[in-house]
């Protein structure tokens, strides 16, 4: 698994134009993707280190501070683009592998207690969010 994590002031995904997941306050956005040998331990275990990491103001984690997140499924983050300039996407797990890993992701983070709001798996997206910092890191499992 990969998360592309981005502090964010605040953050919205949309779906045909209507908000399907808001974060209003500060937290964080994680852009999740899954490989084809990921498993619920390793969506687990990106929660915790997501859940725990120490990047928010003070160096506090959304843990201490209660701050939301926003996950949103982004199967492009195993996009390979060495050869070519039309990338593949073969590395990036299929529908029946991928949406029960990001569920499992989402259900991880509010079993630790996190507000969580979602995009909508599969679907056109449209993500905005004020990053702050800028703050971007990538966790792998």
């Amino acid at each position: 698994m990969r998360v592309v994590v981005q502090r964010a002031r605040r953050a919205e995904v949309r779906v045909d134009g209507e908000v399907v997941g808001r974060i209003d306050r500060p937290g964080l956005v994680a852009l999740v993707g899954v490989t084809h040998d990921d498993t619920a331990a390793d969506a687990d275990g990106l929660a915790e280190k997501l859940w725990q990491l120490r990047i928010l103001d003070d160096e506090r984690s959304a843990a201490t501070t209660g701050a939301p997140v926003l996950v949103v499924s982004q199967f492009t983050l195993y996009a390979n683009t060495r050869k070519g300039r039309r990338p593949s996407w073969q590395a990036a797990a299929p529908r029946e592998v991928s949406e029960p890993l990001v569920a499992a992701f989402v259900d991880a983070l509010r079993s630790r207690g996190a507000e969580v709001a979602t995009g909508v798996f599969g679907a056109q997206m449209e993500v905005d969010l004020v990053n702050d910092g800028p703050v971007t890191l990538i966790l792998d499992s």
